[in-house]
């Protein structure tokens, strides 16, 4: 029965709202009460199915209305090409280690660590107390809090060899990130226009970076033990270019890191030609085998410039860097940094210096070195056993990834959408290079989620190669 007064109250409402105008009233649940001799239940049932059809709509404490019925049509942008223009640089699609996955997907593309690897505990007992303290509300100043850039100065101070001048706090600068860093460093020290030099392969957002600056960049190529310091300096010569910018430790995205000789050769380059080294510091903490060995340390003489951030090993969402600059370049620096953001959140600031501060820091990294070792030997076997066409120049001795060469011919997008279908996702080698790629590469992250899965993730990549190239 009342069902029935329900479907007659919905059938005689729809009559009535075909014929009012968008916006009008709908008589009151009271009056309907009276007019259908229903019970209030039951026209709140009618209403409730007038509302899942989308014929009403309720506006609390104003009444019930009905919906105005907005007809779908194409918006013209066209007018923006015009206002536009060409853009000054190539925007390119949102990068693939950027991406974010389902949960039950395997990644292998990401540039970050899982979030396993990362220093919860201290990360959320830093957030409680900056957020208690004087840093929530006031300003820091531009270049950042004293007692941070002392800190990153103080790292490099403590492996600087005798007998050279150790950087102090006023060397350094807070950024929001290295990756803002690297616009400000291009900007600042290259100039729209100008030459940069990049070691191939390189960071991806290094290249993006390098294109939104409008600067022109020069690949030189760079192998398992670094860049060959003939083509550099043939580089430099052929160019007048003045910058480097390079990774030397467990570089993005070859895992190489230069030897102290290489490093050397490296310096003895960019000084004789009066040249400043970007030496982008991103994977300090990610020594497996080896530590990290600053080139900054053995220049005193403004030559170096580091680069040196704490999103990787402290959490995603503590957007600090610093870069440490000595010399007039520094306040180049600042004053680009000012015009950007002027300052970095004093908050994050704040938690990022507690959270390397704490005794349990180092526990945390020694701990870290083992989980790295045992993800990375992992997915290097998963590899030999189930994508035996994969080529590994070498093993890397840090870092969070590894760069296979695939056979010639792979198409790597084809290769990419296969494992995708599959649930698994790689990252690309083409974005990791300034020029034409000089041949198939993949980059897998093995600091993902769920190393258990590594043998699974291999297995998909293997079966999409043999299906290109045939078993």
């Amino acid at each position: 029965m009342a069902n029935d007064s329900t479907a007659r109250i919905v059938d005689g409402l729809r009559a009535w709202i075909a014929q009012a105008p968008p916006g009008a009233r709908v008589p009151s649940n009271r009056a309907l009460v009276a007019e259908y001799g229903a019970s209030p239940i039951t026209v709140q049932k009618a209403m409730r199915a007038l509302g899942a059809l989308g014929l009403i709509e309720s506006r609390p404490g104003v009444g019930t209305f009905v919906r105005a019925v907005r007809t779908a049509r194409p918006l013209d942008f066209g007018w923006q090409t015009g206002a536009l223009r060409s853009p000054q640089a190539r925007i390119p699609a949102l990068s693939t280690p950027l991406r974010s996955i389902s949960p039950d997907a395997i990644g292998l593309h990401a540039g970050y660590p899982d979030r396993t690897l990362l220093p919860e505990r201290l990360v959320r007992a830093a957030f409680a107390r900056a957020a208690r303290g004087e840093s929530a509300l006031s300003r820091p100043d531009a270049a950042g809090l004293p007692a941070l850039r002392a800190w990153f100065a103080t790292e490099l101070a403590e492996a600087t060899p005798a007998g050279l001048t150790p950087p102090t706090a006023r060397d350094v600068v807070i950024l929001p990130g290295s990756q803002s860093g690297l616009s400000s460093l291009f900007r600042a020290l290259v100039g729209s226009g100008q030459p940069l030099l990049l070691e191939s392969p390189t960071y991806w957002g290094a290249i993006l970076a390098a294109a939104q600056a409008g600067v022109h960049v020069v690949p030189v190529p760079s192998g398992p033990a670094g860049p060959d310091p003939d083509e550099l300096a043939r580089a430099f010569d052929e160019t007048g270019a003045r910058v480097f910018y390079a990774q030397p430790n467990y570089a993005n995205p070859t895992g190489a890191q230069w030897t102290g000789e290489r490093g050397e050769e490296i310096l003895e380059i960019v000084r004789a030609r009066g040249a400043f080294l970007i030496e982008d510091d991103w994977a300090h903490d990610f020594g497996i085998e080896t530590t990290a060995r600053p080139l900054a340390v053995h220049d005193d003489a403004g030559h170096v410039i580091h680069l040196r951030s704490l999103t990787k090993n402290v959490s995603p969402s503590v957007r600090v860097a610093a870069v440490v600059a000595r010399g007039p370049i520094r306040d180049r620096i600042l004053a680009d940094r000012g015009a950007e953001s002027m300052y970095v959140s004093g908050l994050l600031q704040a938690a990022a210096l507690d959270v390397v501060t704490q005794p349990g820091w180092r526990t945390h990294l020694r701990a870290l070195r083992q989980q790295l070792r045992t993800r990375r030997d992992l997915l290097v076997d998963s590899l030999a056993e189930h994508v035996p066409q994969a080529h590994l120049e070498h093993v890397p001795r840090g870092g969070l990834h590894l760069w296979a060469r695939l056979p010639d011919g792979t198409d790597l997008d084809r290769l990419a959408r296969d494992c995708e279908t599959d649930g698994v996702l790689i990252a690309p080698g083409a974005e990791w290079f300034p020029a034409e790629p000089s041949g198939p590469y993949v980059r897998l992250n093995y600091t993902g989620p769920d190393p258990g899965r590594f043998p699974d993730g291999a297995r998909v990549i293997g079966r999409a190669l043999e299906h290109q190239h045939g078993a």
